[in-house]
């Protein structure tokens, strides 16, 4: 069966991972192109007969060494759109201090010209701020290694036809730490009494027993827990229609120890028994890892 013709837009911030990207994408099959003015595009896309020829997997890559302009790529997705051919713009970021260590490393110069590193990230971001907004994936790579990035990548591009049933993460979190840097659903959970005023809880965290049961036998969790389910089972489906491949939930309390995690935990069971492809990750839980 002949594949619909499709276009990864790679773009985000430099040194978040974009030629890593380019390389996994190339090997599921897809025509990269690094560093496309977005105008070029419909040539690219012309050239290589993508909706009928047998190159019909194009990536570019589109960042500020070509001068990005995010008019111009808003018009060469809207004559993408126009011929037919499945678009995704991809965005990887990641945190300031990543992106500085990143650089020192490499010893390479930031492609923004600026007095210090710092403010060439500053000026970057700023620039891509519109675009990150409009981006139909966010991939935040700050605590990511070269293969999770890469696992993440090969389950979202690898297929022939996009999935219909999209990756769901569930991450709690501290809010005296910031709020998560990628984040399509927020709840704050800090109306629910704390386990870390009551003295035999408060050394412990949400995934063990007492806290969770103490978290959970609040009549408030009950009543929270039955209105988010009937919210996501609401919201998944609709997300899924629209091509959305991921969808990132963060459930926040004080520290992220004890309410987040505890209720996170049940966000997640519930998403499971409906079949959906969920994982955890306790942000501010010192040796958490996802699940």
């Amino acid at each position: 069966m002949a594949r619909n013709p499709r276009v990864v837009v790679i773009t985000g911030m430099s040194g978040a991972g974009r030629s890593v990207t380019a390389k996994v994408l190339q090997d599921v099959g897809y025509f990269v192109v690094d560093n496309l003015p977005p105008q070029l595009i419909p040539a690219v896309v012309n050239q290589l007969n993508l909706t009928e020829g047998p190159k019909n997997r194009l990536g570019v890559v589109v960042d500020a060494r070509g001068g990005l302009d995010f008019r111009e790529l808003e018009q060469a997705l809207l004559w993408l759109a126009g011929q037919g051919i499945w678009a995704t713009v991809l965005f990887l970021d990641a945190s300031d201090d990543a992106l500085v260590r990143r650089f020192e490393e490499v010893r390479r110069p930031h492609p923004v010209d600026a007095d210090t590193l710092e403010q060439s990230i500053e000026m970057e971001r700023r620039a891509l701020e519109e675009l990150r907004g409009q981006s139909d994936i966010i991939i935040d790579t700050t605590a990511l290694s070269v293969h999770e990035l890469r696992d993440r990548l090969e389950s979202a591009f690898s297929g022939t036809e996009p999935k219909r049933r999209m990756q769901v993460d569930v991450t709690s979190f501290g809010f005296k730490y910031g709020n998560p840097r990628v984040v399509d659903v927020m709840f704050d959970v800090r109306f629910l009494p704390n386990p870390h005023w009551v003295p035999d809880l408060r050394d412990h965290t949400g995934l063990e027993e007492p806290v969770r049961r103490y978290v959970l036998e609040q009549p408030e969790a009950g009543e929270f827990l039955s209105k988010i389910t009937e919210l996501l089972s609401f919201l998944i489906p609709r997300y899924e229609v629209e091509g959305k491949s991921y969808l990132t939930i963060a459930v926040g309390c004080t520290g992220g120890k004890h309410r987040s995690v505890a209720l996170t935990e049940e966000i997640a069971r519930f998403l499971k028994g409906e079949g959906v492809d969920v994982r955890t990750h306790h942000r501010d839980l010192p040796g958490s890892e996802d699940s």
